[in-house]
Parts: structure tokens; sequence; C-alpha cells
């Protein structure tokens, strides 16, 4: 059975049976080993709260036209998903000769087909994207959701003597703790998961403190009163989010990186963030931050965690807590949806 992941309706999964399609030159089929589920954007596609399932996104505007027939989504979803490794298993090259870094039956790779088990690339998307042959499948599945985390970092301006708060210690989280923190930087983690504040130490945090009204009381301590120079706010929570822009002090930046959803009532943006001259930026994975745009690119993002995993400098195998069978995927989305404390990464495997 070629299993393809399917969100018939909020908080509906089923596996169905995908076509298997011949090969078009220059074209891989890779087969599926893992697939690891985002607790942060696949879910609003599970929970129907995801905007595109009620607005239309003009991509030459960029806006959204509110609600529309012709809204970019709509269920049944099939294969959601962005951190997927496998093998390739068969080639159709085009004419000429493969590029030195084009893949090769047999090679592992790393990319986005989404939660199905077997996905058809382009050879050109990958190209770049053959795994250290050293390096654990598993870890490969965190290399899209580390260059989030590093965008985030980078977008913070971070370097030693610098301090930020982390804030949202789940995976994402614990890779921005660890690449700030290798950027040279004073982490202090925030998360009201005593678990994932335990986590957040391992990882290189200085400090990890939980989300009450004292947090920024206890970052102004912790920095002799001048507050965290930036802060990366992971969650998408605006409570967080309006936290994190108490916690930096005076001209601090605060980068946005989670993917919220709804209506920010949390923010009080005529308190510290007006008197403080805070600057907040977004980060999203869809390009990195201006600034940096000559020299950086997604691609470079992915390829600076291939080499963090691949030289030890980031484990992140060990922030898989679940795995599961594809066939048991509903499983999978229930308990991230109803019990997000009890995990960090979870992995589909085929």
């Amino acid at each position: 059975m070629n299993s393809l992941l399917r969100f018939s309706g909020p908080r509906t999964v089923e596996i169905v049976d995908a076509p298997h399609p011949e090969l078009q030159p220059g074209q891989a089929r890779v087969r599926t080993i893992y697939s690891g589920i985002s607790a942060g954007t696949e879910l609003t596609a599970y929970r129907g709260t995801n905007p595109y399932l009620t607005s239309e996104w003009d991509p030459e505007l960029r806006l959204f036209r509110g609600a529309s027939a012709d809204r970019g989504l709509a269920y049944p979803l099939d294969g959601w998903g962005y951190s997927e490794v496998g093998e390739v298993v068969e080639i159709a090259p085009a004419a000429g000769d493969l590029p030195d870094d084009a893949p090769h039956v047999g090679d592992r790779v790393w990319g986005i087909w989404g939660h199905r088990a077997e996905g058809i690339l382009a050879l050109e998307a990958l190209r770049g994207h053959v795994l250290p042959a050293h390096l654990d499948p598993l870890a490969a599945a965190f290399v899209r959701v580390g260059a989030i985390g590093l965008n985030g970092v980078l977008a913070a301006d971070l370097g030693v003597g610098s301090t930020v708060a982390v804030f949202g210690q789940g995976v994402i989280g614990l890779l921005a703790t660890r690449l700030a923190t290798l950027n040279g930087a004073t982490v202090i983690a925030v998360d009201g998961i005593p678990a994932r504040r335990e986590a957040a130490t391992r990882w290189g945090a200085a400090h990890a403190l939980a989300p009450d009204e004292d947090l920024p009381f206890a970052i102004r301590e912790l920095t002799n009163g001048a507050g965290a120079d930036a802060a990366i706010e992971l969650s998408g929570n605006y409570h967080a989010l309006q936290s994190a822009i108490r916690a930096v002090g005076a001209d601090g930046t605060v980068v946005a990186s989670g993917f919220y959803q709804g209506d920010g009532a949390a923010l009080r943006l005529g308190e510290e963030f007006h008197h403080n001259r805070v600057q907040l930026l977004a980060s999203q994975i869809g390009s990195v931050p201006n600034r940096l745009r000559a020299r950086w690119d997604v691609p470079r993002l992915q390829r600076t965690i291939v080499d963090a995993l691949a030289d030890g400098r980031v484990n992140a195998a060990e922030l898989v807590t679940h795995r599961f069978a594809i066939d048991d995927a509903a499983a999978a989305y229930q308990l991230l949806d109803t019990d997000p404390s009890a995990t960090l990464q979870v992995v589909l495997e085929f």
C-alpha cells in the first residue's frame, strides 16, 4: 500500500492508498523512512484554524483577502508534513549527466514530500540533500525545524555577551536554545512545563523560568536590571509574545517565530512595547532576515543544520519522544492535540 495521510476534516485523520505513478525524466522516487509531525503548523490544519482554510492569500499583493470561495485550502488535505527522510529507490535521469551533488539510488535524503510512503521529487530539488553516511536518518527529520530555529536566532542578532530569552521549549525552542548557545549568547529559557525547562538546561540554557507574572522582574534580576537584549518567541501564544516584549530592555528586539492564530487580545502595545521602543520582527522560513539576504538563504540555513547534526553539535534525535506507525497516525495527532506536555517530537514510521 502506498500510504498517504489525509485530513478529511477537522481532527479527522485517515490513511488512504495513493497512486503509484511512473517517473518522468528528471525525477526520483523516495521511499519514506521517517516523517516528523509539526506540533505548530500542522496542528493548525488538523484543528481547522489555519488561515488558508478561511481566507485567500494573494501571493502578488502578499495579503489575505478574507473569507472567499477561492480560499487556498479546503478539506480533504493530503500529505501534510515538511520533515521527511527517505531512501532513493528509483531515478529517471534527464538528458545529460547527473550533477555531482545529485542523489543516486540507495542514497538517503531529507526533504519535503509530506506524510506519504513514497515521494516523487525533481532530482534538482534533491541536489545537496544526500545525508552523510554516518548520520542517523532519524536526526535528519530535524533539518527543516532546525532551520526555523536558526532563522530566529539569526534574526535576533546574537553573539558573545548577548542575553536572549527563548519562549517555548518545544522542539524548535530547544533547537533555538542550543543554536543561540552555540552563537555565544546566554539563554534564559521560558516554558510552563517543568520537564521542558529541565530539557532546556541540558540543551545549554543558563536559566530556565516559568512564565508567571513575575517573569519580567526575574529576567531583570538576571540581567543587572537591563532586561534581555533579545527574545525569541516560538510557542505561537499571544500571552507569551506579550511576555517576550516585557522581557527585553530598552531598544530590545523580539523575534516572533510562532504561527499565531486568531486575535491577539493579549498584546498591550501601549505599555513596554511603546515605552521601550521594542523592535518586533517576524521570522518565517520562507526567507531570511533582510540584513542577511546577500549572504544567507534558506538552503544555507538547512545546510548549516545538517552540518551541526552530522558533527554532533546538535543531538536532535534525543528530542524524539514518540514514534507511531503511519497506520496509527490518528493517535499521534490526538496525543499532540490533547496532551502536548507529554511530547516533544512525534515521528511517523513507514
